[in-house]
């Protein structure tokens, strides 16, 4: 599972009254103080709830950080972050080059000095959360229009993080909604800017299975990395600098080596990313339609990808990462659609609809109150769909996924230089001066995603795809292009873009970002001038895409608002990327007719799996020490083996990818890493006997960390 789960769509929640309470999957990620209404304590947690989440900063909550996409944890008095493999591979592939392949061949610093920076990664640790509803709407009035609301609402959003960042030069804020608008909490955390890689396994462990594996059980890989977090020496999150120490956090995770069996309680804290189930049947309509048409153009854009990739092992490298999230999102796609077929969500969704109408009608207040809401909201997304789709080739012409790198740079000069010339509060959130570091940073690392011949081609690739598209939905400066009906015209265009531009060097990138709005306009760089002409119709789309979003969340706030008096409160928020909470057992389960999956896979299964072949090729060492059965204390005594992974009944998403699985005295056992591929429906409709969260065992991250790589100085570091 990787960190980012963009597409659609969520649901009300089913249960299978005939099991026992605990059986079922937990069907909510709760927000910190929601867990208190959970009665934790009777479902099996064996510590005081009340030390999972304290106000100051001493609950185990704490040790869980943010690290800007993925969820990791500290496990060590020095800062030691334990996550997985995949949530680290971004800084392992930027590392990496055909001369130091980390990738493939792992890295392990055998001392803090040779620990290497994480480039691009920050760590956020969470200091507080308070709800700030009432100053997020006060100057909402009725009579505003949406565009006019959501203006209203960004301003008072950005007065509330400017003042919570003004208490430490490494605080960082931010505002969440809850229920689309009917709640709003503000975020405060301390961010830790330099991170750096301390071990990641090969490939041929970190990622094996590779993409057939993933989604899917039983699974064998052993995804986990370790990274280190340093400040200043007084304490402070800087930038990297060799004069900065390890982080000495509050609180740290002990990991327990006496593992698990079916039934055990366990829980998951981490920051999931977004979940839909809180959507209507229109959404979830509109969401499957969406990931019906984007899957085909995911599948042409891995195919690209491996084609140029397949004979350079530099473009390989660079291409990675993308490629390796690409496939990710592919597969997840699949199986959303999938499930929804299956269980004909949509019309089961229409079904609960029809007891959500029957409650309203029940009451002639509520009648009046929430009468309509279903229906506006299906007529909205009638609506909005002809927006969206008139605009789609726009938006993405100018992502570097899905169109050039070079062309979504200069997107991002030519925005910025527009956006430093207005006062910081009127400017866009993204273009803020507290996120001004991360637009250079992004500028710089674009280097080792891509290259530049790639690039062009890709362009190319792309712009061709366009010549049978009818006019209306072709951007403005490619209209006159693709009216030639010509290939060649598009190549010669591309070849002439690549061979005046000034932006394949990072250093010029950086440096146009000096400039005022029309001396960047006078370097009559190709690529600027391109990107300043699809700011005029992409400046119109945004203020347009403003009113359209807050529409969407005024009818969806009293949809919303229903259903929370209907389940008299009890009823988590969807997932946005924020601290949750979720419990369950570990146990296995019944994909289809005569096929039971047990809840715990073996080394036993790692070699069986082998072929020689990534991505099923097992490192010769760990052959040897599967022969000799050099186990060591990391034989589980009733499977007489090293166990790999384990499933329980945990509610998870993208974002959750290295989050720790806990046991009941709140020890850590594992580390979060999919979901199955039957349950990624979950992310809109919860059916628990299907609804399983991946995990690998923590036993066999320390044995691969000891008796694999002998980084004997990590262990004890964690006091094993």
């Amino acid at each position: 599972m990787r960190f980012k789960a963009k597409l659609i769509t969520g649901i009300l929640f089913i249960g299978l009254l005939l099991l026992p309470v605990f059986s079922r999957a937990d069907e909510g990620m709760w927000m910190p103080h929601q867990m208190k209404m959970l009665n934790l304590q009777e479902l099996g947690l064996k510590m005081n709830p009340d030390d999972l989440y304290k106000k100051d900063g001493t609950g185990l909550m704490s040790a869980v950080v943010n690290l800007g996409g993925g969820t990791g944890e500290f496990v060590s008095p020095e800062g030691l972050i334990l996550t997985n493999h995949h949530v680290a591979f971004g800084a392992i592939q930027r590392a990496s080059s055909k001369k130091n392949d980390y990738i493939t061949k792992g890295f392990l610093a055998r001392n803090r000095r040779q620990e290497i920076p994480a480039q691009g990664y920050t760590a956020d640790i969470l200091l507080s959360y308070e709800e700030v509803t009432t100053r997020v709407l006060a100057k909402v009035k009725t009579e505003m229009d949406p565009g006019q609301k959501y203006e209203a609402i960004e301003n008072a959003i950005k007065e509330i993080v400017a003042e919570a960042e003004k208490t430490g030069p490494d605080i960082r804020a931010s505002v969440a909604s809850m229920y689309s608008g009917n709640q709003y909490y503000l975020y405060r955390f301390k961010r830790i800017k330099d991170v750096r890689l301390v071990y990641a396994p090969p490939r041929d462990l970190g990622n094996y299975g590779g993409d057939i594996d993933n989604w899917m059980w039983p699974r064998h890989t052993c995804d986990f990395s370790f990274l280190r977090a340093y400040v200043s020496k007084d304490g402070v999150g800087v930038d990297y600098s060799p004069d900065n120490v390890p982080y000495q956090p509050k609180v740290w995770l002990k990991l327990s080596l006496e593992g698990l069996k079916e039934d055990d309680f366990t829980f998951v804290m981490g920051y999931p990313g977004r979940t839909y189930r809180n959507f209507t049947a229109a959404e979830i309509e509109y969401d499957y339609n969406s990931m019906v048409k984007r899957m085909n153009e995911f599948q042409d854009i891995i195919n690209f990808i491996e084609a140029a990739s397949k004979e350079d092992k530099e473009t390989e490298i660079r291409y990675a990462s993308l490629l390796k999230g690409l496939n990710n999102s592919l597969k997840n796609m699949q199986g959303k659609v999938e499930g929804m077929k299956k269980v004909d969500l949509i019309n089961r969704k229409k079904e609960q609809e029809k007891e959500f109408l029957a409650w309203i009608k029940a009451s002639p207040e509520r009648q009046k109150k929430y009468g309509p809401v279903l229906k506006e909201i299906a007529d909205f997304m009638k609506r909005y769909e002809i927006f969206a789709s008139k605009n789609e080739l726009l938006t993405s012409s100018i992502s570097s996924f899905s169109g050039s790198t070079l062309l979504s740079q200069a997107y991002t000069i030519y925005r910025t230089v527009e956006e430093l010339q207005k006062p910081d509060q009127e400017r866009e959130t993204s273009y803020q001066e507290r996120n001004l570091p991360y637009i250079r940073q992004r500028i710089q690392l674009a280097e080792r995603s891509y290259v530049l011949d790639t690039d062009r081609e890709f362009f190319k690739h792309q712009l061709k795809k366009m010549l049978d598209l009818p006019a209306e939905n072709i951007p403005g400066p490619f209209k006159a292009l693709m009216s030639q009906k010509s290939e060649k015209a598009i190549e010669d265009y591309v070849d002439s873009l690549y061979t005046n531009t000034i932006l394949a060097d990072p250093k010029k990138r950086l440096e146009l970002l000096n400039l005022k709005p029309a001396e960047l306009l006078k370097t009559g760089d190709p690529f600027i001038l391109l990107a300043a002409e699809l700011e005029k119709e992409l400046k119109k789309v945004r203020e347009e895409s403003k009113a359209w979003s807050q529409e969407r969340a005024d009818r969806k706030k009293l949809y919303e608002a229903a259903l929370l008096e209907m389940k008299e409160g009890k009823m988590a928020p969807d997932a946005n990327g924020t601290i949750r909470f979720t419990y369950g057992p570990v146990k296995g389960y019944s994909p289809r007719d005569a096929v039971i999956y047990k809840p715990i896979t073996t080394l036993t299964g790692v070699m069986e799996k082998e072929t020689g072949e990534f991505p099923f090729r097992v490192p010769v060492k760990l052959k040897e020490l599967y022969q000799r059965r050099d186990f060591g204390r990391y034989e589980d005594q009733i499977l007489k083996d090293v166990p790999a992974c384990f499933l329980n009944t945990t509610n998870v998403t993208g974002g959750n990818s290295g989050s720790p699985t806990l046991n009941a005295k709140g020890e850590q056992v594992g580390i979060i890493f999919d979901m199955t591929y039957e349950s990624v429906i979950g992310d809109y409709y919860i059916i628990p006997e299907l609804q399983r969260s991946i995990s690998v065992d923590i036993r066999y991250v320390i044995f691969i960390t000891e008796k694999f790589s002998g980084a004997n100085h990590i262990i004890k570091e964690l006091s094993l």
